[in-house]
Parts: C-alpha cells; sequence; structure tokens
C-alpha cells in the first residue's frame, strides 16, 4: 500500500515536471521586468513585463480617489491577441496611438514637444488651446469640437473612433465617460494638476510619451526642463534678498490665494522670495477675508497673479480697498493675464504646467532685477496703468 502511494507520488511529480516549464514560461512573460517611477512626480509609475506589455498605474487623478486605475499598453501589432486583458484592467491601449480625444488644454504641449499633434481628434473647448501646431489643425478641420468637458458630445467622440480619451476628473469620473467606456473606448485619467512640485507636474510629458511610445523623447524633453529649472533655481539662491511676495485677490468678498505646499507657493520660494503663507500647510487655495490679508500683506514688496485683472485701473474699480497695498501703489504688480494665445486661452494654464522653468525664469526676473538680463518673461508681465 505504501509502495503504492509513492509510485502514484512519483508518477504525479513527474507529470507536473513535464507541465512545469510551459506554465513557467507563460508566468515568467507576465511578470514584472523592471519598475519605471518618474523622480518627482507622484501620481503615475509603469512595470513592464517580459511579454512586450506595459501596465500604467495612475493614483489620485482627483482628490479622495479610492483606487489605482491600471492599464495594459499593448504594442499594436498585438492588440488582437491581448483582448482577454480587458477583463483585469481599467483599459487596453494599442500603442503607439494614432487617434486621441484630450480634455485639457495642459495636455496640448506634451503633443507638441513629442511631435504627435496630428493624431489629436477632438477636444471640447477648441477656442481656448493656444498651441500653434494645434490651432493649425483645428482651422483646417482636422480637430473636432466636442463641447465642454461637463458636458462632452458623447456621440460625437464615439464617431471620431479614438484609440484612447485622456480625461480628468475634479471629484470624480465625469458621468460623461459612460457611454465612452461602454462603446469600448478605453478612458485614462491623467493627473498632472494634482501634483504639487512643479517639476512633477512637468515629468507628466512621459505619461504621453508612453501612450504614443516615444517614453524616451520624453525623458530627454523632461530632463532639458529639469536642467534650466535647477540651474535658474540656483541662480536666484545667490541674490542678496528675499522680497516678500502677496498673490491672489478678492471674489465676491473672499481672497483666494495659494496655500503655502501648493505648486504656485513652490515657485516663489524657488525664485528665492518670501511667501508670506508660506508656513500653511494647504496645497490648495486659501479663503481669507480682506481684512486679514491687509493685515499680513499690506507691505509686500511684490503682488503676482491678481486674478485675471490686467490694469490697475481695473483693479481699483473693482475693489478701492486694493489701493491700501504697498505693492499696488508702487506698482509692483505681475500678472499672468496679459500673455493669451490667438483663442481665448491663457499661456500661463495651457504651457505653463509643462514648463516651470519658464515660470521660475519669469519670476526671478521680476523678483531679482538685473539677475537674468537680456531675458523676455513668458507668463508674467507688469500690470497695465
Amino acid at each position: 500500500m505504501r509502495i503504492g502511494c509513492v509510485l502514484s507520488l512519483i508518477a504525479l511529480v513527474l507529470i507536473s515536471c513535464r507541465r512545469n516549464p510551459e506554465q513557467k514560461q507563460f508566468d515568467s512573460q507576465e511578470q514584472t521586468l523592471k519598475t519605471w517611477k518618474p523622480r518627482y512626480a507622484q501620481g503615475f509609475y509603469l512595470e513592464q513585463t517580459h511579454s512586450g506589455i506595459s501596465y500604467l498605474y495612475v493614483n489620485s487623478p482627483w482628490p479622495g480617489a479610492s483606487k489605482t486605475f491600471r492599464y495594459a499598453l499593448v504594442p499594436r501589432a498585438k492588440l488582437s491577441t491581448h483582448t482577454h486583458l480587458i477583463d483585469s484592467v481599467d483599459g487596453v491601449i494599442g500603442i503607439p496611438v494614432k487617434r486621441a480625444i484630450l480634455t485639457s488644454t495642459t495636455h496640448i504641449p506634451p503633443l507638441e514637444t513629442l511631435e504627435v499633434e496630428e493624431h489629436l481628434v477632438g477636444f471640447p473647448g477648441l477656442g481656448y488651446i493656444s498651441s500653434p501646431g494645434v490651432r493649425e489643425r483645428i482651422d483646417s478641420g482636422n480637430v473636432e469640437e466636442l463641447g465642454v468637458h461637463e458636458a462632452l458630445n458623447t456621440e460625437l467622440a464615439i464617431a471620431l473612433n479614438p484609440d484612447v480619451v485622456v480625461g480628468f476628473g475634479v471629484s470624480g469620473a465625469p458621468s460623461s465617460y459612460t457611454a465612452l467606456e461602454a462603446s469600448g473606448i478605453p478612458i485614462v485619467y491623467n493627473g498632472d494638476w494634482m501634483e504639487e512640485n512643479p517639476l512633477g507636474k512637468a515629468e507628466w510629458i512621459v505619461f504621453f510619451g508612453l501612450l504614443f511610445d516615444k517614453k524616451n523623447a520624453a525623458e530627454r524633453a523632461f530632463s532639458e526642463i529639469e536642467k534650466a529649472y535647477l540651474e535658474v533655481r540656483d541662480l536666484a539662491a545667490k541674490a542678496p534678498g528675499r522680497p516678500t511676495v502677496l498673490s491672489g485677490s478678492l471674489y465676491r468678498d473672499i481672497w483666494y490665494l495659494p496655500g503655502g505646499s501648493s505648486w504656485a507657493a513652490q515657485f516663489i520660494k524657488d525664485a528665492h522670495a518670501q511667501y508670506l503663507w508660506e508656513s500653511t500647510p494647504e496645497s490648495g487655495s486659501l479663503s481669507l477675508s480682506l481684512e486679514s490679508v491687509l493685515e499680513k500683506g499690506s507691505n509686500a514688496d511684490l503682488w503676482i497673479a491678481p486674478s485675471q485683472f490686467t490694469s490697475y485701473g481695473e483693479m481699483e474699480q473693482a475693489e478701492a480697498h486694493y489701493s491700501q497695498f504697498k505693492a499696488f501703489r508702487e506698482e509692483q504688480i505681475y500678472t499672468y493675464a496679459l500673455s493669451t494665445g490667438p483663442g481665448k486661452g491663457l499661456l500661463y494654464y495651457e504651457l505653463g504646467p509643462s514648463r516651470p522653468d519658464l515660470i521660475l525664469k519669469d519670476l526671478v526676473y521680476w523678483f531679482h532685477p538685473g539677475l537674468l538680463k537680456g531675458y523676455d518673461p513668458t507668463f508674467f508681465k507688469p500690470l497695465e496703468k
């Protein structure tokens, strides 16, 4: 009886050994070969497998997001043989993407940098796009208007037959995406706007490099931006003084300005200036009263980003109390509202997140006169008199 059990066990082992090589080979193809993580961005990373399929992970695409999204990036030639992956991921995308719908102007500059703007087929709110290359495609009728993001024209979007929709959510997945997903169109969430580090936002160009199979080009482009940013930051650190800085303006009796841990506050710090609310922990906006801002900021040396005001007269007409600020009286206010594209979009919102080096150069130029001789600011300009 014991001999029979032993023989049966040996037989099972031999059978298992004959089957295992194939099973191991299959498993090894799906095992992670390498994990790539950004240097600054916190919202995405990549896992590459032996089979040539990569998995793109996007975490925290909006505040309080309860899950990490996982997308399979499959070479287009293999796409038809990997449809089974749809059950285990949030989307299967054939790369390089050939037909894309984007939903935010911040998505546009990476396409131009990677020279893949010809693959953009649809966008909600074409009038806000400033990019010269994309505007040319819009004027030629090659990019379809899809309405507004919150009420995307889903029928038209589906008719465009995109490979992917690069979407975003403010407090969750927009309801308009439901019909797109039901039709089989993958929605890939972009969380660049959640990044608090200026270089972290810019590093999302690699996210687009992954979709368009241009990861190496995207990494090179980001490295150039990083190098330029760090160089001007180091230059600013040598300036003899740190001017005090005020930001924001009133809207319906509430003064909105950046929190001390925000993207905007980091620029001021890196420009070697003292943001008067830099010690606050918020990474978003602060909502303050006029009285509290006057108490703390009335003697600030400079004032930046006063909402979308473009002139001192416009500001004083909106609120007489603005004249109580030293920066107003001494005409030391700098705005991004004067830098617009051919449409109605502000360059600061479209290009700024991708080019933090230019934002930082602008601020250093105004905060430390003479430090960047011959520089022509891109976004921040003096408020008109």
